[in-house]
């Protein structure tokens, strides 16, 4: 591509392709894509992308599919990879000129120029980092900035990098630059700190964002630039001075206001300062050595005493809260059990650590968790009254303790608790001794320190086991504080009905239950939202228990699920909803059949729910999780949802519709359950199998449960299924067990065997295509054995149950072969005789000495047996489903399950003999190992 000639044709395409106009774009898309792999394609979007006279937009999407092109295109072994000669011009084009005024471009420019860094330099690009180096030093602010920018995207991107050889290259680039990083770095935060004092916010902005930038080069530098970064002077020296520089940020914050950019930046800031502590303590814990007293001494400081007040800011409390679990925690401080196991570097730290916790250092450390950072907020108690659903979702956390205040309070304490239990203990414990009795309902001081210490003690329940008689507690006194209804005592009813929540399965006396039954009863009925959300939440974990028992709770069920589920009716919020359902699906998993009087009104909201949750994928995951809980409760009563139930299954589990993302899983296990519960096969559940096509060509993880859908129509009525979809399902299975893994063979097989065992008839015809292969793995002697043993229950079944069809599928094989009958009969028998071991289960031994057995009386004379043995049945401990009946009706039809194998045996054989005679007989019984022969009179005996 000529450049001289190209680049209006480029610029007028690319100016094309930035038009809303769908008629213009796609064209222009579509001529852009072509050039991709032009030579000279690149230099012109270079040309363009750099002339800052071009509108903004056109050089946009011009840096945009630079970018692209780098990734596909710039490696010597790409298809179309651009030339040498190019990519030399361009990398000198990229680090021209470090002057683009436009602030997403630059970040644009940054980026691609690191990229092309990852693949060639140092070695194809050993300017750029002397370039960088030498540009972050021009007095020009633009230019500076920019090199600057860069030098970090570069840094950033080289870090990255894991093979040994790149890891070297980056190290020795480390040691190379990381003074002069550090001199960059502290030039910059000077400069930042005495324009700030001068109060020039402009200019100071303007330093804090340099500050900002090679603060982040020092991070990579430090974390990932050197292998034992304690051996270097400049390192600890950078990482001790951090210390004092974050001193004077935090100091610097008092005089700037809140809310202005450059306080933002400088928030920003401090808290990259505690990233790289961080960092390089989960990276080089041993190193961080020298650094665990400085930083426990300036996190306590700053976080639980009078020097953080006016200063400090929640990311930055936790942050340095992190830093406390992180050292706390740390497995490289923690020494073995026996002490002579440890290293030096290990017991050093933990000495440290020892030294620093001291009895009055934990005791003030727990006291200001629970009475300070553990109370109730103004702005969480104005929350709590005007969005009450709001409030219960912000106090879940989840997995935001990281970036999240509260949670993370919750989590140091929870460590430190763990780590010093014995020293902590007896502090917590006065706490809550001096907590005793109501609480006066006028001093709202006094319930928000209670509310705090009894988190404190449902927080640490596992770690009290041994210090608190809970039984004794809940009756002498949390019952009664859970009886007293005055709206300002909500907060300890809420918190006491969670509190029990954390013990219920850590020391509760099971004669309790009933008790707190009835308490958690009243409480679905409390005035406050809040209260009757947290209550539910309890009950959920008192029915999870492994100590509950059903009898216990039946005299309370109707009223628990009617007041679970007029909760479900008042609250509004998604999260809300889906918590309450999945409370209710616990309940119904536990009762089970029990729950059949009571769902009638939940059957009837939550069609209503789910029209109203069509934007909601997740609530509607939550409603499909509920249905499977209905539908084994309800049986098979559960026909009369269908009307509801089976769109669901068929929106759910169709993957054309968008919403099969979210709901496929479930919607797989709704399916199945109403299969396994139906009592009859009706049109519109067979219609929803038009579904399962699509879903065996996902070839997902959800395979293993669309086979026992498959499996459970065939259970449910194998002929009418079968007539339907045969043909369908036999070219799924051909074109599936192509692809699949060994395991899922044996899966797909399995399936294939339950329906010539169902429907020997139908069965083999609908199978036929398939059949020839597994004939052929049992002759060629597969080698995976469970593989084997379902390919020998395959064409045992069609022995055995349809031997007119083995006649056929015999012929079909030996003319494939050219081999005669006799001979491909015998190397079956031989190989089947030679892997029987391979079988373990007693049905299917069973069944492969029948379907041998069958072939006597015959002529041939191939014959072997092995040791059989009778099949265990059990019954199932859990109330049959439909599903389990007739599994049950067709084992009293399987001869596996109904035929003698003795009796069967000395039938054929004694069939045989009279068919070969005496003589004939006992020559072909000579033919049979002797260990074999033994076998077969102690298992005979007796006829």
């Amino acid at each position: 591509m000529d450049l001289n000639s190209a680049s209006s044709i480029v610029l007028q395409v690319l100016t094309q392709a930035t038009s809303q106009d769908t008629a213009v774009l796609k064209p222009a898309e579509e001529q852009l894509k072509q050039w991709e792999t032009q030579p000279g394609f690149y230099s012109v979007l270079l040309n363009i992308f750099t002339n800052h006279a071009l509108d903004v937009n056109v050089r946009w999407l011009a840096v945009l599919y630079f970018k692209n092109g780098i990734d596909r295109y710039w490696r010597r072994v790409a298809p179309h990879a651009l030339s040498e000669e190019e990519k030399t011009t361009l990398r000198a084009g990229l680090i021209a000129n470090f002057n683009e005024p436009v602030n997403q471009i630059a970040t644009q420019i940054s980026v691609l120029i690191a990229k092309v860094a990852r693949v060639d330099c140092p070695r194809q690009w050993p300017e750029l980092i002397p370039t960088l180096l030498e540009s972050v030093k021009v007095q020009d602010d633009l230019r500076q900035h920019r090199a600057l920018l860069t030098f970090y995207h570069v840094t950033k991107t080289l870090a990255s990098k894991r093979l040994a050889a790149d890891r070297k290259l980056f190290y020795d680039l480390a040691s190379g630059i990381y003074s002069f990083a550090c001199s960059l770095w502290n030039h910059h935060t000077d400069t930042f700190l005495q324009q700030a004092c001068t109060g020039n916010e402009a200019a100071a902005s303007n330093s804090l964002e340099r500050t900002l930038l090679s603060l982040k080069v020092l991070r990579k530098l430090t974390v990932h630039g050197f292998v034992e970064p304690h051996r270097s002077v400049e390192v600890m020296g950078f990482l001790h001075a951090l210390f004092e520089r974050l001193k004077q940020f935090l100091e610097c914050s008092r005089n700037i206001r809140t809310g202005n950019v450059c306080r933002d930046r400088l928030e920003k800031t401090i808290i990259l300062f505690t990233k790289v502590l961080l960092d390089f303590l989960d990276q080089h814990p041993f190193s961080f050595t020298p650094l665990i007293q400085r930083s426990l001494e300036f996190a306590v400081s700053y976080v639980f005493t009078e020097a953080g007040e006016g200063v400090v800011f929640e990311r930055f409390i936790v942050q340095c809260m992190n830093l406390i679990k992180m050292i706390v925690k740390n497995y490289a401080y923690k020494p073995s059990k026996y002490i002579e196991d440890s290293s030096p570097e290990t017991l050093e730290a933990h000495k440290i650590k020892t030294a620093f916790f001291t009895y009055p250092t934990l005791m003030e450390i727990c006291r200001r968790l629970v009475t300070h950072y553990f109370l109730l907020t103004e702005e969480e108690l104005t929350m709590w009254e005007e969005d009450p659903e709001g409030f219960t979702v912000e106090e879940t956390g989840g997995d935001s303790w990281k970036y999240s205040l509260r949670p993370c309070t919750e989590v140091l304490f929870i460590d430190i608790f763990h780590e010093y239990n014995q020293t902590l203990t007896p502090v917590l414990l006065e706490m809550v001794h001096s907590l005793q009795g109501t609480t006066n309902l006028e001093d709202t001081s006094a319930i928000l320190i209670k509310d705090a210490v009894y988190n404190a003690v449902g927080l640490a329940a596992y770690e009290l086991f041994d210090s608190v008689d809970f039984d004794q507690w809940f009756k002498n006194q949390l019952l009664a504080e859970l009886q007293v209804s005055h709206n300002r005592y909500k907060p300890i009813r809420r918190r006491v009905i969670w509190l029990i929540g954390q013990w219920i399965s850590v020391k509760f006396k099971s004669d309790l239950r009933p008790m707190l039954y009835e308490a958690i009863r009243n409480l679905l009925q409390d005035q406050d939202l809040v209260v009757r959300i947290e209550t539910a939440t309890t009950l959920k974990l008192t029915v999870d228990d492994f100590e509950f028992r059903t009898d216990q709770f039946l005299p309370y069920l109707e009223s628990m699920f009617t007041l679970l589920f007029q909760l479900l009716q008042e609250v509004t919020e998604c999260d809300t909803k889906m918590h309450v359902l999945h409370v209710l699906s616990c309940v119904n998993e536990r009762v089970n059949v029990q729950i059949r009087p009571y769902v009638g009104c939940l059957v009837q909201y939550l069609p209503l729910l789910w029209k109203q949750s069509e934007e909601h994928n997740m609530l509607r995951c939550a409603i499909l999780t509920t249905l499977i809980h209905l539908v084994q409760g309800l049986g098979a009563e559960s026909k009369n949802l269908y009307p509801f139930l089976l769109p669901i299954i068929q929106l759910s589990t169709d993957v054309s519709q968008p919403p099969h993302v979210y709901l496929l899983e479930d919607g797989l296990e709704l399916w199945l359950v109403t299969l396994e519960n139906s009592p009859c096969l009706t049109p519109e559940l067979l219609r929803i199998f038009q579904n399962m096509s699509a879903l065996l060509e996902l070839s997902s993880e959800n395979l293993k449960n669309c086979f026992k859908i498959i499996n459970a129509y065939v259970f449910l009525s194998s002929t009418e299924f079968l007539q339907t979809y045969a043909v369908d399902l036999c070219r799924s299975f051909c074109e599936l067990l192509k692809d699949i893994t060994t395991e899922g063979q044996v899966q797909a097989l399995k399936v294939v065997e339950n329906v010539l065992k169902v429907n020997p008839i139908l069965g083999p015809q609908m199978f036929q295509p398939l059949l020839p292969s597994v004939f052929r793995g049992i002759i060629d002697g597969e080698r995976y054995p469970m593989l084997m043993s379902t390919y020998l229950g395959v064409i045992g079944r069609v022995l055995l149950q349809n031997t007119s069809f083995f006649s056929l599928l015999l012929n079909q094989m030996a003319c494939e072969s050219g081999q005669e009958l006799d001979q491909i009969l015998g190397n079956m028998i031989e190989m089947w005789v030679d892997r029987m071991d391979n079988i373990t289960q007693p049905e299917r031994r069973k069944l492969s000495a029948l379907a041998l057995i069958s072939l006597l009386p015959s002529l041939n004379s191939c014959l072997l047996l092995s040791h059989f043995e009778e099949p265990k049945v059990t019954e199932d401990e859990e109330p049959p489903t439909e599903q389990d009946k007739r599994k049950k009706l067709l084992a009293l039809k399987d001869p596996v399950h109904t035929v003698s194998l003795q009796q069967f045996v000395y039938e054929k054989l004694k069939a045989q003999q009279e068919l070969l005679g005496e003589q004939g007989f006992h020559a072909l019984m000579e033919t049979v190992d002797t260990e074999v022969v033994a076998q077969l009179q102690e298992f005979l005996q007796g006829f």
